[in-house]
């Protein structure tokens, strides 16, 4: 085990960054060996929990898995027992980044840690798996793009319905015209509670980082909520259910669209917090709507479904919607059926029909009829992907951009964060998708970042 003391950490941090902030970026990213397509590639996988063990599993069968990191030493150990003890063990994500033998980084940290970590891995010359949301911020996402642009490495970002044939052919038939004209779409997410708290200060296990897993985010005394699975739900360290299933959802609304490469004009958005900011508890929403508009003319409604109702982590129940907050939270002029919607998925609204997609199918007359009214030869299509990490690696090796690059994704959890912004304001916000900033709101536009606590602040 490869173990990195606080002290270490903070020597090797500064010094590394002291070699890099003047380097110019094709001097500073060391280029790994090009792989023939017929290699075995080597991976190191970096944050290695539930869910980045799962991704790693699924990279093994492209190429051999030699090194895994985790802040958390069991999960590390783990992740070595499960590939027959064959990888390097690492608690400091720098130090396996120095290695030259290794290809492609499985990056699946919590949030507040994806684009540090995944901005090191392009400057050391690595093909990176990234989980979503792709960002903790909006100008996070900027840097990011720019340094996949300058360092020519090939990124792909998990959002992995983009390579389910059900969402494929959702977007193929309304950019195709089968339900007319779009002219409103719905994107709605489960209503994951987060009602929990006050949470108790506990002594930090010897077996966590505490101070490299809180990252840039403002240092906080430890409990194990703030861990594992239930990041998600501190600001902090994520943007809560808007961020999480948001980026799978909304980008498929954003493909539907045909607004992949831009965003909303305006933004206003509102939400139920359950703890009332109390100190100690879970601190984002998990009820909220937003109403956005596009350039195209589409309107976009972005909501919890009240009615599908999900628990996940250290959350034990919901707390009831009263009629006057449902009043509240969504207005009079929005339709009964999004009030008490019970299911999370896409619709798309045209003007001669309505088409609903979700990880259970696509439904609707323009799907049903397909079989005996197949799209004609010369029809718009998807590209093509059935396997999303089969595709990552595909890229990797012919060089090319996969399916769910930065440069779409970026765009795609702009109007997540964007979504934040606005209730956290409480306030309608207009945003300039060419320039990627908020008009006319000093106070909202300096929200597209956050102070980063040293020495963990992001380097071009």
């Amino acid at each position: 085990m490869k173990r990195t003391t606080r002290r270490g950490f903070l020597s090797r941090s500064v010094a590394f960054a002291a070699s890099t902030a003047s380097v110019p970026y094709f001097f500073s990213s060391r280029r790994t060996r090009a792989a023939s397509p017929n290699d075995r590639l080597k991976i190191g996988a970096i944050g290695v929990g539930g869910r980045g063990m799962a991704d790693t599993k699924n990279a093994a069968r492209f190429g051999d898995v030699v090194a895994v990191c985790d802040v958390d030493r069991r999960h590390a150990e783990r992740a070595k027992k499960a590939f027959g003890g064959r990888p390097d063990v690492y608690q400091d994500y720098r130090e396996l980044l120095q290695r030259d033998d290794i290809d492609v980084i499985v990056n699946a940290t919590p949030d507040h840690w994806h684009t540090l970590i995944n901005i090191a891995a392009l400057k050391a010359g690595k093909d990176v798996y990234t989980e979503k949301p792709l960002t903790l911020t909006i100008d996070e996402g900027k840097l990011l793009r720019r340094l996949v642009e300058e360092t020519g490495r090939v990124v792909q970002v998990g959002t992995q319905q983009r390579s389910a044939r059900q969402f494929q052919t959702a977007v193929e038939l309304v950019r195709n015209g089968r339900i007319g004209q779009l002219r409103q779409v719905w994107v709605a997410l489960p209503y994951f509670s987060t009602k929990g708290g006050p949470f108790p200060t506990e002594p930090v296990p010897d077996y966590l980082d505490w101070d490299l897993y809180q990252g840039q985010a403002p240092e906080r005394p430890y409990c194990r909520q703030r861990t594992h699975k239930n990041f998600r739900w501190w600001y902090e360290y994520a943007g809560g259910i808007i961020t999480d299933w948001g980026n799978h959802h909304m980008d498929i609304a954003h493909w539907g669209m045909d607004c992949e490469l831009t965003g909303p004009l305006t933004v206003e958005a509102r939400a139920l917090f359950p703890n009332k900011g109390r100190e100690q508890c879970y601190n984002t929403p998990d009820r909220f709507f937003a109403r956005m508009q596009y350039p195209n003319g589409v309107e976009l409604l972005y909501f919890a479904a009240l009615n599908d109702r999900r628990l996940y982590g250290s959350v034990a129940k919901h707390e009831p919607t009263t009629s006057e907050q449902v009043e509240w939270l969504f207005g009079s002029d929005v339709p009964d059926e999004i009030k008490t919607f019970n299911r999370n998925g896409i619709m798309f609204v045209g003007e001669e029909g309505r088409l609903f997609v979700n990880r259970g199918g696509v439904y609707g007359k323009a799907a049903e009829e397909l079989k005996q009214n197949p799209l004609p030869e010369g029809a718009w299509r998807v590209a093509p992907s059935s396997d999303h990490m089969g595709n990552f690696f595909d890229a990797v090796k012919q060089r090319r951009e996969p399916v769910s690059p930065v440069r779409i994704q970026h765009r795609t959890v702009t109007a997540c964060h964007l979504t934040n912004i606005s209730l956290r304001l409480g306030r309608k916000i207009t945003w300039d998708p060419e320039k990627e900033q908020i008009a006319g709101d000093e106070e909202a536009d300096q929200m597209l970042h956050r102070p980063q606590r040293e020495p963990y602040q992001l380097r071009a």
